[in-house]
């Protein structure tokens, strides 16, 4: 399953994704995530996720590799559907049993939960994170949080660390995976025992999962030292950010999406949360 997870990864590729600037690419995140947690009935659902499969289709992203990537996170998205379906009140419930009472509505408000949270991911990583190198993503968050400069906030530093960090998942994730296989031949088990034992089995994974991350991040330090890195002062770039008339469509584009969608709740009558 580790191998699954897909947070964190670039897939080049030329499409109007892939080429739109990093700086509007983080402002239409915010922007989808607005537009998502906006959404209110069903048919305003129904419309995210159209315009997310629509995203999906314009990235040139495999949709099967994006939705593997969910994959990890299916624990959290059961657990939220069931917290849902159980404390969601409404007028007759449809199973009553002692303490247990389940209602329409619930069943309806964790299944739009569950759209959402998926959209959610979906929609996030295809316009941010797959689509995005981590050094035009570390120039696109430096140059939009450029104005805290003027206060003093070391903006280049925090950049680079939010970067470095998101950079280093996949590397993490490949290295557990590769600690837990030698486990593993050894004769360690990590799937049989009750939890605490499960829990217990994983000290021997992450001990030298520690040891190698400290390892990679002396490594790091050293190269850029090596490369004469002094921070953000005289800096140049290799390539310097310019809108361009693709980056003002698809602002336009996701901002159509939020005035649709509040449309949509106001006018569409259906099932809210």
């Amino acid at each position: 399953m580790l191998k699954d997870i897909t947070i964190g990864q670039y897939f080049p590729g030329s499409s109007p994704l892939h080429r739109a600037d990093p700086r509007v690419k983080i402002i239409l995140t915010v922007m989808y995530i607005v537009g998502i947690f906006m959404a209110k009935n069903v048919w305003s659902f129904v419309f995210a996720v159209v315009f997310t499969a629509a995203l999906v289709i314009i990235s040139r992203i495999p949709a099967k590799t994006i939705l593997r990537g969910m994959k990890p996170l299916i624990y959290v998205i059961a657990f939220t559907a069931i917290i849902n379906i159980f404390w969601t009140k409404g007028e007759k419930p449809l199973v009553e049993w002692k303490f247990i009472h389940i209602y329409a509505e619930g069943l309806q408000f964790a299944a739009l939960m569950i759209v959402r949270i998926i959209a959610l991911l979906a929609g996030t990583g295809v316009v941010l994170t797959y689509t995005t190198s981590p050094i035009a993503l570390t120039d696109g968050l430096e140059r939009l949080l450029g104005p805290l400069k003027k206060i003093k906030i070391p903006v280049h530093e925090f950049s680079m660390m939010m970067t470095i960090a998101l950079r280093f998942i996949p590397t993490l994730i490949e290295e557990t995976d590769k600690i837990m296989s030698a486990q593993k031949a050894r004769g360690a088990s990590f799937d049989s025992g009750s939890l605490p034992q499960r829990a217990k089995a994983l000290i021997p994974v992450m001990i030298p999962l520690f040891v190698s991350a400290f390892r990679r991040a002396d490594d790091l330090a050293v190269a850029m030292e090596c490369r004469c890195y002094r921070g953000d002062v005289g800096r140049t770039r290799m390539t310097e950010l310019h809108m361009k008339p693709l980056d003002w469509i698809l602002l336009a584009a996701f901002a159509a999406f939020i005035a649709v969608t509040v449309v949509i709740n106001i006018f569409a009558p259906g099932f809210s949360i």
